[in-house]
Parts: structure tokens; C-alpha cells; sequence
């Protein structure tokens, strides 16, 4: 099998450098979530959460979502107090 061949740039090469910024001259970014605590964590302990108050109401349906909102609440509050200590 024939090999195929590699496209050349009709453009000269560019020849600029990039360098790091100093440290400290970036701005800090506030983050939404603590750095311990990916979005996907959050996800599967609000998740958990809302399982735990379906049982805790006997396994009726029907409130969902106020189970999810709830959890939601909870588990949000409790790493913001995490972060801030």
C-alpha cells in the first residue's frame, strides 16, 4: 500500500516565541466549586442525597424533584462550609 504523503505549508514558518506569564501577573479566577470537589463529585452526592430522602418519605413517588432540590441545598451548603473553614 502506497503511503500517503504529508501536505506542505505554502506559508513560511512562523517563527514567533511564546513565553509564560509571570507568576502573579494572571488574575485569579473564583472557582464555583472547591478545588477538592470536581462538579461530577457534587453531581453524585446531591444524587445520593435525593435516594436518601425518597427513602426516608417510604419510597413514594412523586417528588422527585423536591428530593433533588433539597439534596441540592444541602450538599451545596455543606461544602461551602468546608471551603470557607
Amino acid at each position: 500500500m502506497a503511503k500517503a504523503k504529508t501536505p506542505r505549508s505554502t506559508n513560511p514558518p512562523n517563527n514567533q516565541v511564546i513565553t509564560m506569564p509571570e507568576a502573579g501577573s494572571v488574575p485569579q479566577v473564583r472557582r464555583a466549586t472547591p478545588v477538592n470537589a470536581s462538579p461530577i463529585d457534587l453531581e453524585s452526592q446531591i444524587r445520593l442525597r435525593a435516594y436518601e430522602l425518597y427513602q426516608e418519605r417510604g419510597r413514594n413517588s412523586g417528588q422527585e424533584k423536591e428530593d433533588w432540590l433539597r439534596a441540592e441545598r444541602e450538599v451545596r451548603a455543606r461544602h461551602t462550609r468546608q471551603q470557607s473553614a
